[in-house]
């Protein structure tokens, strides 16, 4: 008799397929079944979804789970329960690990530790250039035939031009998405936070939006030239957003990525000098986070990603400009979400949920973010309303770098599900 799971009597949101309503949701043998037989009904285990939202599991296309080299901070075990108790059901993982992801044993070694470790699907990118130095292309045709499935330097941005051209050309023959970290950095030395009035009060070195702006409209050049596909990660500048409405209404082969921090802070946040307010790009001023979630809004960005980001404690805990740029993620973000973009009344939990399901899943042609007939039985359910604290006791990821820390937050995951099976209930990891 085929296993089968009744997610019973939840608000059913599926922005993939314009469904939001109260019902019923079956998983037969690990997929989605919108008619199951009278025989799988009266055999389903049942899940009892009452006042609960029942979504297609979260997908993040920008996380660092740090393996390997750096498993002080982050593993595939340590960052897929985090993402699974964020409702995470898909992860793509950067290649700034150490060594870096630039050949195919590389992403080998991440993929067998997927195999072993993962609590949710994870994917691989590989590097845009040998040791993510700037100097010479990565394999990139090796890189895919060994699952990768974008090509960035995350972490760096290529500054030379013509080697960038070199490399959309590539990937647009390979069909593959090329993600971009958008820094200039001639003119982010020794910088710590962006620069403006309260870099110039607090007397700590600026970073200039320019920096992102220059390499958005660098990136839209060259998509326009060579027809590949970019990605330009975390946007956090009003210049660069305006670039990318433009783009858009060109039809350029270009999408972009909002951050969760970056709709809810600004650099007034680092008046405390508090590194787990340091990030890359950094905080900007009010106008820029209100451009990036009305960039959300009217297209010019395309989905949330996280850009989970673990670091130590004692690595934080130093001087600012000494400390490591980055926060982790995938815990919180529903719930800022929910808090910037639902509750203040700007979007529809439906919209907001596209932006954290099946339109990241696009951008990298992955077959996940839906509750379609069919589909793997990945979902997410959560409590819209359930407060929480954020603490050490109820993160689950290795590290606690988040500015959110000791605060209290609305929206909670309470269950996930990968392939139909139960990883995460009860505020606990379900070990396998």
């Amino acid at each position: 008799m085929s296993q089968t799971l009744q997610i019973k009597s939840g608000r059913v949101i599926d922005p993939a397929n314009k469904i939001d309503e109260v019902r019923d949701l079956y998983c037969v043998e690990g997929r989605i079944v919108t008619s199951p037989s009278q025989e799988q009904i009266d055999s389903a285990e049942i899940l009892d979804a009452s006042g609960l939202v029942v979504a297609p599991g979260l997908v993040d296309i920008h996380v660092h789970f740090r393996e390997p080299g750096q498993t002080h901070k982050e593993d595939i075990r340590t960052g897929t329960q985090a993402a699974a108790a964020g409702g995470f059901t898909t992860c793509v993982c950067m290649p700034n690990t150490s060594p870096v992801c630039d050949n195919a044993g590389t992403i080998q070694l991440i993929q067998d530790s997927i195999s072993r470790n993962a609590l949710v699907n994870v994917l691989p990118t590989g590097c845009i250039t040998l040791g993510m130095a700037g100097e010479t292309l990565a394999p990139i045709g090796s890189l895919k035939n060994a699952g990768a499935i974008a090509i960035t330097d995350d972490g760096k941005c290529v500054q030379d031009n013509q080697l960038m051209r070199k490399a959309l050309e590539y990937c647009h023959m390979f069909d593959l998405c090329v993600m971009d970290h958008c820094q200039d950095e001639s003119l982010t030395q020794g910088a710590v936070m962006n620069e403006g009035e309260v870099s110039v009060r607090l007397g700590l070195t600026g970073w200039p939006s320019a920096a992102e702006d220059l390499i958005v409209a660098r990136n839209i050049i060259l998509s326009k030239m060579t027809g590949a596909h970019i990605h330009v990660q975390h946007i956090s500048s009003a210049g660069s957003l305006e670039l990318l409405r433009q783009a858009k209404k060109e039809g350029v082969n270009i999408t972009g990525e909002a951050m969760p921090h970056h709709m809810a802070l600004t650099d007034e946040c680092l008046t405390a000098y508090d590194a787990n307010f340091k990030m890359n790009p950094p905080l900007r001023t009010e106008a820029d986070r209100l451009a990036v979630i009305e960039g959300l809004l009217d297209g010019s960005l395309d989905i949330i990603a996280t850009d989970h980001a673990p670091h130590t404690d004692y690595e934080k805990d130093c001087e600012l400009d000494q400390a490591p740029f980055g926060i982790i993620g995938l815990e919180t973000c529903l719930a800022i979400c929910l808090e910037v973009l639902h509750r203040s009344g700007k979007a529809s939990l439906s919209e907001v949920l596209a932006w954290l399901t099946h339109k990241p899943a696009e951008i990298l042609n992955l077959e996940s973010g839906t509750l379609s007939d069919g589909a793997v039985a990945d979902i997410c359910i959560f409590d819209p309303n359930e407060n929480w604290n954020v603490n050490r006791d109820t993160l689950h990821g290795r590290s606690t770098n988040t500015p959110w820390l000791g605060k209290t937050l609305q929206g909670r995951i309470r269950a996930t599900l990968v392939n139909g099976r139960k990883i995460f209930a009860d505020n606990k990891i379900i070990e396998s």
